[in-house]
């Protein structure tokens, strides 16, 4: 049974590097192919590939906050690697780790940028809508915590959750 587990933990972290390897080559193209250039249009008003090099979190809060941030993100990549282990090793789990690996990738992979760079380069925009100029990470991060969410409301029952142990007080309220 342990070496399951390990097997499992293993494929989790090859698919994580994966992901990060993704994003990271990503940003690395965008550096070199668009940095101190006009934007690309990919669909002429609708979505265009343009640089920028965020120094903030999404939608460009927390702007020069640099120790803040990297110190947040590995508190909240700790606090998802740690939820992501409590999990059962089990098919009806599975569309859940996959949400989690893929936040943590997105969290890692911007980590990566703030502390080699201090800013995380963006790139994609969505023009038509003038949404803030994002990333492949913020991808993996927005996308997957809505599935998160749909999954937690619509997909698993509150007995699926029965492993997660609560400690009772006075004769069984918490």
């Amino acid at each position: 049974m342990k070496e399951k587990n390990i097997g499992w933990y293993i494929k989790s972290l090859c698919i994580l590097f994966i992901l990060i390897g993704i994003d990271q080559g990503s940003k690395l193209i965008a550096s070199l192919h668009l940095k101190d250039k006009s934007s690309i249009p990919i669909i002429k008003n609708v979505f265009e590939l343009e640089y920028l090099e965020n120094k903030g979190a999404a939608f460009g809060i927390f702007q020069g906050k640099q120790l803040f941030l990297i110190l947040f993100t590995g508190v909240i990549i700790l606090a998802l690697f740690w939820g992501y282990t409590k999990l059962p090793l089990n098919k009806r789990f599975l569309p859940l780790r996959i949400c989690l690996l893929l936040i943590i990738a997105g969290a890692i992979g911007n980590l990566i940028d703030r502390i080699a760079y201090q800013y995380v380069v963006d790139f994609l925009y969505f023009k038509l809508i003038q949404f803030p100029i994002f990333n492949i990470a913020d991808c993996y991060v927005t996308i997957s915590a809505v599935v998160m969410i749909l999954l937690v409301l619509f997909y698993y029952k509150d007995e699926d959750f029965s492993f997660i142990k609560i400690k009772e007080k006075n004769g069984g309220q918490v």
